[in-house]
């Protein structure tokens, strides 16, 4: 994602355009997601206390693309923010893995001792499993039963619809944190070209000889790049469809991806759609669109893999 934040450092003083205004603050709002990209899978994971339904695959090839990424930014000796902001998502990538590996170890070894506890349960002798049945005849228990039963209707129709209210919930919070985002990238594009920070870069600059030298090497890595982009999403979309479920995943996570994707390529685009710059940036536009479809792709499972209320949560 190095590359990807290129554009985002491209300040904006002078006399602006509204070309080059939109080019700022969408590439800004595209700095921001990325920033935030990982932090909602990793509360998540935190909360629930297990990662099982993020792929690693996808994970580890992401990483791929982030480590990538950061070798073109040293190859191509961009200015340190972005070699910094590169290197932090590499960092951001080791932690969630490590968050999730450590996870599905603890997780393992407490599954295995249930197995060794329910094998050691099902030895008891069968006098002391009689004697804890003993009270099933007593006088009213077929009542406490029947009430048992009828408690536990109760619960399930409460528990459905304190699941429709946390999703109501859920919503209402990722469409916060993506406003704030919005909003934070919109004002960290204000500060920095009011402080000088950015400047824009002229479609017919006078280093564009400079950047055609570097531009083959950093085309090469970023075609790498979105390979890799590209074919993480893979495993995770065949993990949701076999477990035929998107639990354990922040939907969140996914949003802010595809609006990081969605503002860069807009960033890109309205900086210039002169045919050199838009080869040049190709492999980048390829990686942002395509991966941008596969999220929709997830999207669409979050929704068919949804727990849906049915007829024996009510019964």
């Amino acid at each position: 994602m190095a590359f990807v934040l290129q554009s985002a450092w491209m300040g904006l003083s002078g006399p602006l355009t509204t070309q080059e205004a939109l080019s700022g603050i969408f590439g800004s709002i595209s700095l921001a997601t990325w920033i935030f990209l990982l932090i909602p899978q990793l509360i998540l994971n935190y909360k629930t206390g297990k990662a099982e339904g993020i792929s690693l695959a996808f994970l580890f090839v992401w990483l791929v693309g982030d480590v990538t990424n950061l070798a073109g930014a040293l190859w191509a000796d961009l200015v340190p923010t972005v070699i910094a902001l590169a290197f932090y998502f590499c960092l951001a990538d080791f932690v969630l893995i490590t968050q999730c590996l450590y996870y599905n170890h603890i997780n393992a070894r407490r599954a295995r001792q249930a197995s060794v506890a329910s094998t050691a349960t099902e030895e008891e002798p069968l006098l002391t499993r009689r004697r804890s049945s003993d009270t099933l005849g007593l006088p009213g228990s077929h009542r406490r039963r029947s009430s048992a039963r009828s408690g536990g209707r109760r619960d399930s129709l409460t528990k459905i619809l304190e699941e429709d209210e946390e999703d109501g919930n859920a919503w209402m919070r990722n469409t916060l944190s993506i406003l704030g985002v919005i909003a934070v990238g919109a004002a960290g594009w204000a500060i920095a070209w009011q402080s000088g920070v950015w400047t824009p870069t002229p479609e017919d600059g006078g280093d564009l000889d400079e950047a055609m030298k570097t531009a083959l090497g950093a085309k090469i890595l970023g075609y790498a790049s979105a390979v890799c982009y590209l074919g993480a999403r893979i495993p995770q979309i065949v993990k949701n469809y076999r477990d035929k479920s998107c639990e354990g995943l922040a939907l969140l996570f996914f949003l802010l991806s595809l609006m990081g994707n969605a503002t860069y390529g807009a960033s890109i685009l309205c900086h210039s759609v002169e045919k050199d710059y838009i080869n040049t940036n190709l492999p980048w536009l390829i990686g942002s669109l395509g991966t941008m479809a596969e999220d929709a792709i997830i999207f669409i499972q979050f929704r068919m893999y949804s727990s849906k209320p049915n007829s024996s949560a009510i019964e």
